[in-house]
């Protein structure tokens, strides 16, 4: 059987971690088993010109990274790796991009029309809220470079409706766009029972603590700021409360800063980075999850992960979040409202019962596998082969 070629053009790849980047490569190596081969065309980020990431195949063109100092990834693509998206799309059947902003994404189009390649175009966020000029400049950049590339592809996925809202806003013709929700490994993120003492015990939290995680790029826009203060309103009145935050970006010193300025550090835990086959044990380790963002999330897959191991969410009511909110099984909040958070925080300040994380992994098991993702993909791409 002749296998399809597909093209999957990202602005990052892994091992730099993110959610473009882990939705990629949950999807990649899925479609391997299938009829498709396939390559991953990203930017050279301290990775070698060519590399395998758990068998798929990586081709990295020269980019400038200065923005991912300031919490931005917006590599721009050096004149030189024009040979390199040529190759690429000339190999493939059907051009996939990720993110209609990106520089990499607009090559791809170009290339794609040129070579007459069907293009298919996942959008990940809504409008992110970078504070100040920042936003001015994103503006802009959707204006002069995400509109060409939503007017370029044959297909564009939504990763939610309120997505699909966004790029309806652009320019986007409805009937090319489509809602596919994201996927959680089912396999991976689960109930895990003996992961809450192991993790605990090596953070000093005690067993009688109600311990509420978030996984979050420290950046002004996953709203830790908000969270810091939600937590010092909340310890007051319920010291027993740990929080974990798991991540680390720009605003670690400033985040760190805070923390100690507000005496909270021996309930605030900044862990860092933690690997991903090790995330489970840190979900399973607490009784709720936490997510503060302010704007830009489009589905966020750390929700999905938390739910799948039976955690309540107590989230802000950002972008596509409460598309896939379980009513019942957490709380939604206004974003940038600390206090408000704090009671929300308060209201679910107690051991989660083993039988409601039982019943809330059940609910995510229905409708979020990563399988019920890729077979809607790839009925999408059988549209053009």
């Amino acid at each position: 059987m002749t296998q399809t070629k597909l093209c999957i053009v990202t602005h990052t790849f892994l091992p730099h971690v993110g959610g473009i980047e882990r939705v990629v490569y949950e999807q990649s190596k899925r479609l391997l088993k299938r009829k498709f081969e396939l390559m991953v065309l990203t930017h050279r980020n301290y990775t070698t010109k060519n590399y395998v990431y758990d068998h798929i195949p990586v081709q990295c063109y020269e980019a400038l990274n200065v923005g991912f100092r300031l919490g931005i990834p917006y590599p721009i693509p050096e004149v030189s790796s024009c040979r390199t998206f040529l190759q690429a799309v000339k190999f493939s059947d059907i051009v996939h991009a990720h993110g209609h902003p990106y520089l990499s994404s607009l090559v791809a189009a170009k290339l794609a029309k040129r070579y007459q390649k069907p293009l298919v175009l996942t959008q990940h966020n809504t409008f992110i809220d970078y504070k100040g000029m920042w936003n001015t400049v994103e503006g802009l950049n959707d204006v002069l470079v995400g509109k060409q590339v939503l007017k370029s592809a044959d297909k564009i996925v939504a990763v939610s409706n309120a997505t699909k809202n966004y790029v309806l806003s652009l320019g986007a013709e409805v009937e090319k766009v489509e809602v596919i929700y994201n996927g959680v490994d089912l396999d991976r993120f689960k109930l895990v029972l003996a992961a809450k003492e192991k993790i605990r015990k090596k953070h000093h939290i005690s067993s009688n603590a109600v311990v509420a995680v978030t996984v979050r790029r420290l950046v002004y826009k996953n709203g830790i700021d908000t969270l810091i203060e939600a937590a010092k309103i909340a310890l007051q009145r319920n010291p027993d409360l740990v929080f974990l935050v798991i991540g680390r970006g720009p605003d670690f010193v400033d985040i760190k800063a805070k923390i100690e300025q507000l005496e909270i550090s021996h309930r605030f835990l900044l862990v860092g980075f933690v690997p991903d086959e090790d995330l489970p044990d840190y979900y399973n380790a607490a009784d709720f999850f936490v997510l503060p963002s302010k704007s830009g999330e489009g589905l966020p897959l750390v929700a999905l992960e938390a739910m799948a191991c039976g955690l309540p969410l107590v989230t802000t009511d950002v972008g596509g979040i409460k598309e896939i909110f379980i009513k019942g099984y957490g709380k939604l909040v206004p974003p940038n409202m600390p206090k408000i958070l704090a009671e929300a925080i308060l209201e679910f300040s107690v051991p989660t019962s083993l039988n409601v994380k039982e019943k809330l992994r059940n609910e995510v098991e229905k409708s979020f596998g990563w399988n019920v993702n890729v077979d809607k993909m790839v009925k999408i791409y059988e549209e053009f082969i």
